[in-house]
């Protein structure tokens, strides 16, 4: 289970409900992650998988070290889930695709993960078009 992402004090109500939101994604995500046997880092590197993909860009995208990218990928690839394969461009580099069964698999977690739908959908047309622009204004 995630720790809550909360700091011990928040310096608005705008940042606590932030941080709220960010730790129920959390939770939701891992929820349904574990309902299918994987973890959290497992859902989302086969998520990032629709085209067959480096193992170096993968890391990079995730913000993580290579040999992590490493470890998830040869776990699901002892799953099933998972081919790698050598880059034709270069040998010493390897690709990463989803089998069928992976693909299945995450169509099941996509499925699953039902969170941000459920979320945006409490919201009319104009107030999700009002919270997009917030958001990405907020993202930088």
């Amino acid at each position: 289970m995630a720790l809550p992402n909360r700091p011990v004090a928040t310096s608005s109500e705008t940042e606590a409900a932030l941080f709220d939101l960010v730790d129920v994604y959390d939770r939701a995500y891992e929820t349904a992650a574990a309902e299918l046997s994987l973890s959290p880092a497992q859902a989302c590197v086969l998520g990032r998988l629709d085209e067959r993909r480096g193992m170096g860009a993968l890391a990079e995208e995730l913000g993580c070290d290579a040999s992590n990218i490493t470890q998830i990928v040869a776990r699901l690839e002892a799953l099933g889930l998972v081919t790698r394969e050598p880059n034709p461009r270069d040998r010493r580099a390897r690709l990463v695709a989803r089998t069928p069964r992976g693909d299945e698999v995450n169509h099941r977690f996509a499925t699953a993960f039902t969170f941000a739908r459920t979320a945006v959908g409490r919201l009319s047309p104009d107030e999700q078009d009002q919270l997009t622009a917030l958001l990405r204004k907020a993202l930088g």
